[in-house]
C-alpha cells in the first residue's frame, strides 16, 4: 500500500508563503515524475506543477513566477515552495505521480488545505 502524505498548509494572508511537503513510506519517488494537484471547493482537481526525477519543472500558467516544485531524492520527499499567495489559490493540494505521463497514479492522500484570505 501506497500513502501519499502531505503537509504544510495553514492559513496565509494574501501575498504570503508556504512550503508544502509530500512524503510516503511505502514508495520510492526517485524514477517517477511527480506532481501537485489542487482542488478548490465546488472545482475539479486541477494540475498545479510538476518535477521530473531529474528535477525539472512545468507549472499551471496561474502559478509560474511564484510557485517552485522541487524534490529531494534521497529524502523520499517532493516539495511545493508557494510565494505571492493569493486567494484564488485556496485549495487542498495533493500530490501523486504525474497523470499527464502514467494512468497508474498512487491513491490519494488527504491533502494539506491552504486557504489565502486576508
Amino acid at each position: 500500500q501506497v500513502q501519499l502524505v502531505e503537509s504544510g498548509g495553514g492559513l496565509v494572508q494574501p501575498g504570503g508563503s508556504l512550503r508544502l511537503s509530500c512524503a510516503s513510506s511505502g514508495i520510492m519517488f526517485t524514477n517517477y515524475v511527480m506532481a501537485w494537484y489542487r482542488q478548490a471547493p465546488g472545482n475539479q482537481r486541477e494540475f498545479v506543477a510538476r518535477v521530473t526525477r531529474g528535477g525539472n519543472t512545468e507549472y499551471v500558467d496561474s502559478v509560474k513566477g511564484r510557485f517552485t516544485a522541487s524534490r529531494d531524492n534521497a529524502k523520499n520527499e517532493v516539495y511545493l515552495q508557494m510565494n505571492s499567495l493569493v486567494p484564488e489559490d485556496t485549495g487542498v493540494y495533493y500530490c501523486n505521480r504525474d497523470r499527464r505521463i502514467t494512468r497508474n497514479i498512487f491513491d490519494w492522500g488527504q491533502g494539506t488545505q491552504v486557504t489565502v484570505s486576508s
